[in-house]
């Protein structure tokens, strides 16, 4: 897999050009991650509802083709967009966010911090009120029956600390992670994030975990490559 730091870039150029890297990729093509920063911009999944939009103010607001509600990314979140090709790797859907999910919970054990995921609700989540904790959620996810519907997300005491947004177009995947560092989280407060009305969210820097973000990107790229790798 092949690495590209980005830097800050403007996201629907970045969207445009993972959408022609997808559709042109040859077979054989190595799988790329592209990690970057994006200045201030609300991107809504092909799910996505205009009255999750409260105030969007003078933030732009651009649609996409991932799955998903809507979402903010700005300065000091580190976004990361695996370019993978399934077929050859061996997995399928679920199991690719899974291990995307995973890379995300190994990067926050690196800075100290314990991420979960809640039953129904994509993403990682840290624990408002002990953020390095390992006690395991109530709302954790558990064994279904085949065929019942996921349950209703339990957002109860936890905050969303990295948000998930896929497409998979010919085996191959784009979009991706947004893991948040250190950033301003005003503009969470004008949409209902991914379509959760009052779901808190918090970066590393608000659970008090002074890293940098190049330092995170660092750590995020390394365990991604291993998830999606191995």
């Amino acid at each position: 897999m092949q690495l590209k730091l980005l830097g800050r870039t403007d996201y629907p150029a970045t969207y445009e050009a993972m959408q022609a890297f997808t559709a042109g990729r040859p077979a054989g093509a190595p799988d790329e991650l592209w990690v970057c920063e994006h200045a201030p911009v609300f991107t809504q999944g092909l799910a996505g509802q205009t009255g999750h939009l409260l105030a969007p103010g003078d933030i732009p607001v651009i649609p996409t083709n991932r799955g998903g509600q809507v979402t903010f990314h700005g300065p000091g979140q580190v976004v990361a967009y695996p370019l993978i090709d399934l077929q050859r790797a061996g997995y399928f859907v679920k199991e690719y966010v899974y291990r995307v999910e995973e890379a995300v919970i190994r990067t926050l054990d690196h800075f100290g911090v314990t991420g979960h995921r809640v039953a129904g609700a994509p993403g990682i989540y840290v624990r408002l009120d002990d953020p390095s904790g390992h006690a395991r959620l109530p709302q954790a996810p558990s064994r279904r029956e085949p065929g019942s519907p996921p349950p209703e997300p339990d957002f109860t005491g936890v905050g969303k600390i990295a948000a998930l947004g896929i497409k998979v177009s010919r085996h191959c995947t784009y979009h991706g992670v947004a893991l948040n560092v250190a950033m301003d989280l005003e503009p969470f407060l004008r949409i209902n994030p991914c379509g959760y009305a009052g779901l808190p969210t918090v970066d590393l820097s608000t659970i008090g975990v002074s890293v940098s973000w190049d330092d995170a990107a660092r750590v995020l790229s390394q365990k991604l490559m291993a998830t999606l790798g191995s």
